[in-house]
């Protein structure tokens, strides 16, 4: 604790120096032994907020050089350490860490964005979209894409034009969609016309092309919830695309509809979906579960320093662990919570694909600790961190944030376990029904005879698959992108407990 106090005395008093000095002059900095330096950096400010940031929070501090505490023993160092980034960005990247896990990069996830305002948006379901999402894959062994629709927004421009789920297109503008090309044409313009296609032996055929814009549009992650009666079966059915907070009723209610209708057995899709709150995961969980209120649904582990810090805290179970609901909060800023709507489930069909990620994965993991979770379709993506944003200001909250800038970080703050402690599972889960879903066997979403969705239904009833799988052909799909990939709240598992409450000493 003692260390804790000095070194936060340390960074306040390097924070009081360099906010005494104006970010926008010529500084001049003693340098003992040599003639006095000039330092002009514009973006001082800002730097110093990304150092001091990721040196408290960030989960793999220990494995980078330049974010040890010494940084900070000589300011002069410090500051020239900061100025040798022409951007906060370049800073930032510098100090996430290399190390890989099972040959694969531990932190693929972090990241720094200029306008906290568009993340927040981002994380309550607000983006700009047409409305339709897709996924791309290779023509061949080229680099030209083709890309085919995954399902179409409601009341969005795409829906409006006729866009359906399994509509193929290779061009924007005219130009065929290629590897170095796809993100400038899909994700960096507000709209474009689309050219799709139709196969026709072995071959694609133009057959229209449309134009599609991009408007502001908010989400709601629950795409579809119905109750299906299945050869004597009652089956709740939910595609559910995100985690999102701010959708924490709806979610609810859809529970209770299922509970009204006494369902037997619940499919959670989540073929689509990348993740999202932490506290909206062990929600879901505790609706499908009930009976384990107040039992550990999943653990956080942070970083040396700040797992010291926490273990001190007199509420460090709040920081430590997230635990199953018996009420869920529904609307934050007033504080209204309702009873949570629980299923009393013992057992959970999963639809999971490589776009299944972060809390998805959470779910999973986190309930296999209770209850059986049947996973059918492919591997998933493999993410066991969660993030947490980081603003400028005191204790690095949304509250008395700096007003000088709108910078805010989103790096990776824990690692997170089910109640077993299990978690560092980079390459994803197996499934235990494997089902490949691609442009040649989708179906309608919802459908019984969707042949996904029926996967599920038959290893209900029969505790078997249909031997479904994707024909050969030309365009043997393997996925390069997909719509989602330039959302910065895709992939992202994200801490919302409040730092309220935490004494960051």
């Amino acid at each position: 604790m003692k260390k804790e106090i000095l070194k936060l005395g340390i960074l306040l008093l390097s924070f009081l120096f360099i906010v005494a000095c104006s970010s926008d002059d010529d500084i001049q900095i003693p340098d003992p032994g040599s003639t006095p330096v000039t330092i002009n950096n514009p973006d001082e400010e800002i730097d110093d907020f990304v150092w001091k940031a990721m040196n408290f929070w960030y989960l793999y501090k220990p494995d980078v050089t330049d974010l040890q505490d010494s940084k900070l023993d000589n300011v002069d160092t410090y500051r020239r350490f900061l100025n040798s980034y022409d951007a906060p960005e370049n800073l930032f990247d510098a100090l996430l860490t290399k190390r890989t896990l099972q040959g694969l990069p531990e932190d693929q996830f972090s990241f720094v964005v200029n306008d906290y305002i568009a993340l927040e948006q981002e994380f309550s379901g607000v983006s700009k979209s047409n409305g339709m999402e897709f996924q791309l894959g290779r023509i061949g062994d080229s680099n030209d894409l083709f890309g085919f629709v995954t399902y179409v927004l409601p009341g969005t421009d795409a829906e409006a034009k006729g866009v359906i789920r399994g509509d193929i297109f290779t061009t924007i503008n005219g130009t065929q969609l290629t590897v170095s090309n796809y993100v400038d044409f899909l994700f960096n313009t507000d709209g474009y016309d689309i050219g799709f296609n139709t196969i026709e032996n072995n071959t694609l055929v133009p057959a229209k092309t449309l134009t599609l814009n991009k408007t502001e549009y908010t989400e709601n992650p629950i795409f579809m919830s119905k109750t299906i009666e299945y050869k004597g079966e009652k089956v709740g059915y939910m595609l559910y695309n995100s985690f999102t907070f701010g959708f924490n009723k709806e979610l609810n209610d859809a529970f209770a509809a299922f509970k009204n209708d006494q369902i037997s057995h619940l499919i959670l899709d989540l073929r689509y979906n990348g993740g999202g709150s932490v506290y909206t995961a062990t929600a879901l969980a505790s609706m499908i579960t009930g009976g384990y209120t107040g039992e550990v649904f999943a653990k956080s582990i942070y970083n040396p320093d700040v797992q010291a810090i926490v273990n001190n805290q007199s509420n460090a179970d709040s920081f430590l662990n997230d635990r199953f609901l018996d009420n869920v909060i529904v609307d934050f800023e007033n504080n209204i919570e309702e009873p949570i709507n629980s299923l009393g489930l013992q057992k959970l069909y999963v639809l999971a694909t490589r776009s299944s990620a972060s809390a998805s994965e959470l779910v999973i993991n986190g309930l296999t600790s209770y209850i059986d979770v049947i996973h059918i379709g492919a591997q998933t993506r493999g993410k066991y961190q969660a993030s947490r944003t980081l603003y400028d200001s005191e204790d690095l909250g949304r509250e008395g944030v700096n007003q000088n800038h709108t910078y805010a970080l989103q790096p990776l703050v824990s690692k997170v376990s089910n109640k077993d402690g299990n978690t560092d599972y980079i390459t994803g889960f197996t499934p235990l029904v494997p089902f490949d879903e691609d442009f040649q066997n989708l179906g309608v979403i919802g459908e019984t005879s969707e042949p996904f969705l029926n996967a599920a239904l038959e290893y209900i009833v029969n505790n078997s698959i249909p031997a479904v799988r994707s024909k050969e052909g030309f365009m043997k799909f393997e996925m390069v992108g997909e719509s989602k990939m330039n959302r910065r709240s895709y992939q992202k598992m994200y801490l919302d407990r409040p730092l309220k409450g935490l004494t960051l000493k």
